[in-house]
Order: C-alpha cells, then structure tokens, then sequence
C-alpha cells in the first residue's frame, strides 16, 4: 500500500488557549464525554448518530480504525483539547486525503457548545491546516457548510476558504438531505514533496 507508515503519526500543536493533536486510542473516553455532552447541539448540524457515538466502547472501535487510516495517511483527526489536556473543546477532521495530481482533502469540524463565540476554532484551524498543507502537502483543503450555518460560514471565510459551487441535496445531516455551500482553501505556495 503506497504510502503506508509503521506508525501513527504523532502531530501536538500547541495555541494560546489549546492543544490541537491527533486522536490516539487512549481518547476513547474524552470523544465518548463531548458527544453526549453537546448531542443536542451538534444534532442539527451533524449525520444522525447511534448511542455508540456517545460511549466509550463505541469510540475504542472507531479509534482503531481512525488510527489505521492516519498510519495510511488518509485521514487525520485532531481533538482541541484546553492547554492542561483534561477537556475535549471540539474536533477538527481532514478526510478523504488524496495525493499524485490531487493533493487533496475534506475538512470537518464541531465544538462543544460552552465554547461557541470565543475565536477557539479559528484558533485551532489555523495551525491544523498549516500542518496539512507543509507537511501533508494539500493543495486544496475542502469545507462545506449549509447555507443557514452563518457561523461556520464565517469561519471558513476568516480562515480564506472561497466558494466554490452549490450542491443541492448533498449529505445527509439529522436525517435530512441538505444543500451545502462548496469552498476550498488553495495553498498557493504548495511545493512537492520531496
């Protein structure tokens, strides 16, 4: 399998506020806590979730995959943890990573709702996508949100993602089809890697 590591890869990025790392399958417990402490208010925004998403067990599979794909180098999952590593705050997933003429991937995100309004996913993004772009070399980071997600909107234009299309009907999110806004982030320094 091309590009396939002995390892996961072992990514902390530190903030003002946070620490921004990759999942590890000691986090079982934190993922499992943040869930079912923002299901509610992540529900409108998200795929509908079984209990599973908010259990430990469930997130030890899910974390076992989740670290195969990041030994692959086709995902990387990151959790924004408070500077002392105790509370998850929110999650930040780059999927579906593609490289040879691509070089590309998805961008997905949620935080917890205590911590909405306070800058903190600007925060976090913002070195999290300079490590996917200098260091996994994407070229295009893609994020899309549903037209009346005004704050996620604004994220991604803070963050200098530009629209790109509409797609109508495009996932499925709390049991509905919903339209998205398309948006891409372009490295415009990307170099190859060497």
């Amino acid at each position: 399998m091309s590009g396939y590591r002995a390892s996961s890869p072992k990514v902390r990025l530190t903030t003002h506020r946070l620490v921004v790392r990759l999942v590890h399958k000691r986090d079982a417990y934190r993922l499992a806590d943040y869930y079912a402490e923002n299901r509610l208010f992540l529900k409108p925004w998200e795929p509908v979730r079984d209990n599973s998403h908010c259990s430990p067990a469930g997130w030890q599979v899910r974390l076992g995959m989740i670290t195969e794909m990041q030994k692959q180098g086709s995902a990387y999952y990151f959790i924004l943890l408070d500077a002392q590593e105790h509370e998850v705050r929110g999650v930040a997933n780059f999927s579906n990573v593609l490289r040879d003429a691509f070089h590309a991937c998805f961008l997905g995100y949620s935080l917890g709702e205590k911590w909405q309004g306070q800058g903190l996913m600007y925060e976090a993004l913002q070195p999290a996508i300079r490590y996917m772009q200098r260091h996994q070399y994407m070229h295009p980071i893609m994020a899309n949100c549903m037209p009346h997600n005004h704050r996620s909107g604004a994220l991604l234009t803070r963050l200098g993602f530009e629209p790109e299309g509409y797609a109508k009907d495009y996932l499925l999110i709390d049991g509905q089809w919903q339209d998205h806004i398309l948006t891409a982030l372009t490295h415009k320094e990307w170099l190859p890697p060497r």
